[in-house]
């Protein structure tokens, strides 16, 4: 028999759904507040956790950051049952690492179902993790780049995003560091006359979304692909704990980040500085270094992300794409983009 823990403050409630779950073959265990929930999670060690967000003491996403955190007990699948509907409140919770968010009300079917497959995908997981030996020993092996992207294939959360998709927002609890391994990011703000500002794009082996690793500072940038995308995600505590072991790959991960700001220095002083052709020129260069393009393949680009990352207007860019398809250095069809002549496209000044 599967053991439960269900934290919830309200008594009606927390009742009616242990008795559900009981009936259902689980043990269950009950919290009426964060603390306590937390408290009996490291005690009791149950299966799988169930837990309300607004309660006294520790709200959930508290008690899920603290276990998450918690050697002991941050792989017990853990669930979000709340009332808070909105979007952003189901995307807060799942960015947070929660394994899935229902809500209130709730079918006795779906909650059965989900708290199934979670203890099932758990137990699949553990399996691998025993058969790959122990973490600690990979993370100790762990001696350059290269092998810190392993670790992560190997370990890491698996997410996919359909296109045009925010993996998480500016402002956003940041708890994963992600590595692509199809597709394309996006790193983008929001002046403060609300135009969007594009810092960055990220293609297949490159690594985003770290922030510090000693302070608990929140995404600094909104991270939204540009096509369907396929990501690996391990914690910033789990990264700093490979970076304390491993101090070559601290020197090497240090240097990526200067190439970065470098990176992201020389594209804004671009921006500012370049006319309109050579914005969108370089852009469209860029995007076929990204894609991994040959010049002569086709690129399907909208032309608000060209735009954003070029850092004009969409009207001034469409201008001149048209200027540039009329001198036949590019071909247009719908949203598709294809260089004709590559060399005067790169004059372009």
């Amino acid at each position: 028999m599967k053991k439960l823990l269900l934290i919830e403050d309200d008594l009606v409630l927390r009742e009616n759904t242990a008795e559900i779950l009981m009936l259902s073959n689980f043990e269950v265990i009950t919290a009426s507040n964060g603390l306590e929930g937390v408290a009996l999670a490291k005690s009791s060690m149950p299966d799988i956790i169930i837990s309300d967000i607004m309660m006294p003491e520790l709200n959930g996403h508290e008690v899920l950051e603290i276990l998450a955190n918690d050697e002991r007990t941050k792989y017990i699948p853990f669930i979000f049952l709340s009332a808070k509907t909105e979007r952003k409140d189901v995307r807060k919770g799942m960015n947070m690492g929660a394994d899935d968010y229902i809500t209130k009300p709730f079918e006795e079917e779906e909650l059965i179902s989900a708290i199934e497959s979670r203890i099932a995908k758990a137990s699949i997981l553990k399996d691998r993790r025993t058969l790959k030996g122990d973490t600690a020993n990979q993370k100790n092996n762990i001696r350059s780049l290269n092998d810190l992207k392993n670790f992560f294939t190997n370990n890491g959360t698996k997410f996919t995003f359909n296109k045009d998709q925010v993996i998480y927002s500016q402002g956003a609890h940041s708890n994963f560091i992600y590595l692509i391994l199809k597709g394309i990011v996006k790193l983008h703000q929001l002046d403060k006359s609300g135009k969007e500002l594009t810092t960055k794009l990220n293609k297949v082996g490159d690594l985003f979304g770290y922030t510090s690793f000693t302070e608990n500072i929140t995404y600094q940038e909104t991270a939204t692909t540009i096509m369907e995308s396929k990501l690996v995600g391990v914690s910033k505590q789990e990264l700093k704990s490979i970076l304390d072991e491993n101090h070559g790959v601290t020197l090497e991960l240090i240097q990526l980040l200067t190439e970065d700001l470098s990176g992201i220095k020389e594209h804004l002083v671009h921006m500012a500085y370049s006319n309109v052709n050579k914005k969108t020129a370089s852009t469209i260069l860029m995007f076929v270094e990204k894609l991994y393009c040959a010049p002569e393949e086709t690129i399907n680009i909208s032309r608000n992300d060209l735009a954003s990352v070029a850092g004009v207007a969409t009207e001034s860019l469409i201008r001149t794409l048209s200027s540039f398809k009329n001198q036949g250095i590019i071909e247009i069809e719908g949203r598709n983009i294809k260089i004709l002549d590559l060399q005067r496209l790169k004059k372009i000044q």
